[in-house]
């Protein structure tokens, strides 16, 4: 069920590419509401049209009511005192958020009606491209800051880095400040939406054809690949939205591309499951990825800043139970230490896993730096 509530635009925030803050004011605080009766919402205008000061709008606001992780925001869902001009007339048919309200009609880059559809009708191998896979969202400005450190330490270029997003999280790209962020700082050249996700430069109907589309379209060296923002779990072994990660390494495998398994770490996280390597990397790389991939573990170094031995060989205990001789994946172990955390406290957006910064939790954005490293060394 839906909780709904219906208010008036009495300001707005920050915008960023698809995506509007605004201040609504409810008239009243049931709960849901601030003291002063108004709330933060967010509007996505390719969805809802242009929300200027003075409009009425409906909100959905269940996350909010029940205390869940969405950012903090009511979601616009429609203006309610004037229509929205019908879009102009064009090409596609792929439907995405399927029958429900919001359901929208994208041009994919595999529709019968783009302009690659030639060029992926066929399309069937990555021809060993490396694919970095990440369980959750925030792995990704790492990811690609590993990258890019990687080939510079290589004497190349920064590597041209294309992101799928698969839908296990936030459905619009448009949400992600990251995604946004890292696309005005040159970092990623284009963002794939893959599955029910929608909003990126590139839609895409499965995970292989946005695979397959960012190496014949948009022309990238590598792709990652994670969900959006919104990981869900459950406590339960397979209750989480990140075993689609083990089947985005099976993709990647079956297109030939060279699969590569970002580890989800934590030496903050306070749930057993959570620390070290997280339980969902152990079942989506251990149970779900059938093509053997290489499996990075980072070495942790005893820093002067940080004092991540002791976890690092709980990390390298834990991921011995994917790799051989006991699992079917090859480990790469990547020292990161005290000159990977200087150039992640470089990256041009905010680092933040769980609600952990890179001082609270290092050894996440480390772990996910090295998959990036390992990565720009298979680049070809």
């Amino acid at each position: 069920m839906i909780t709904w509530r219906a208010g008036t635009v009495v300001g707005t925030g920050r915008g960023w590419p698809g995506a509007q803050e605004l201040a609504v004011a409810l008239g009243e605080s049931d709960g849901v509401a601030g003291p002063e009766g108004t709330v933060r919402a967010l509007a996505y205008p390719a969805l809802v049209g242009p929300t200027p000061v003075g409009a009425r709008v409906l909100l959905n606001v269940t996350a909010l009511a029940k205390g869940l992780g969405t950012g903090g925001y009511a979601l616009v869902v429609a203006r309610t005192d004037d229509a929205v001009p019908d879009p102009a007339a064009g090409p596609g048919h792929l439907v995405k958020a399927r029958y429900t309200p919001l359901q929208a009609t994208v041009l994919g880059v595999d529709d019968q009606e783009s302009e690659h559809h030639a060029a992926l009708a066929d399309a069937d191998d990555l021809a060993g491209m490396p694919v970095v896979v990440a369980d959750l969202h925030s792995a990704l400005p790492a990811v690609v800051a590993g990258l890019r450190l990687g080939a510079r330490r290589a004497g190349r270029h920064e590597p041209r880095v294309a992101y799928v997003m698969t839908d296990g999280g936030a459905l619009p790209a448009w949400f992600s400040r990251t995604v946004a962020g890292l696309r005005e700082a040159g970092w990623v050249a284009a963002s794939v939406t893959a599955g029910q996700s929608f909003g990126g430069d590139l839609e895409a109907v499965t995970v292989h054809t946005a695979l397959l589309a960012a190496q014949e379209v948009v022309g990238a060296d590598v792709v990652v690949v994670a969900q959006g923002p919104g990981n869900l779990g459950t406590g339960t072994r397979w209750g989480f939205s990140g075993v689609a990660a083990g089947e985005a390494l099976n993709a990647a495998g079956v297109l030939g591309g060279r699969p590569v398994a970002a580890l989800r770490v934590s030496g903050a996280d306070a749930r057993e499951r959570h620390l070290g390597v997280s339980h969902h990397s152990l079942t989506a790389y251990g149970r779900v990825a059938l093509v053997p991939c290489d499996v990075v573990v980072p070495v942790l170094d005893d820093g002067a800043e940080h004092a991540l031995a002791a976890l690092g060989a709980r990390v390298r205990e834990q991921a011995g139970r994917l790799v051989a001789p006991a699992g079917r994946h090859r480990a790469v172990e990547v020292p990161v230490g005290d000159a990977e955390l200087a150039v992640l406290r470089e990256v041009p957006v905010g680092l933040s896993t769980m609600g952990r910064g890179l001082d609270a939790d290092p050894a996440a954005f480390l772990a996910s730096a090295a998959a990036g490293l390992h990565a720009a060394s298979l680049l070809r």
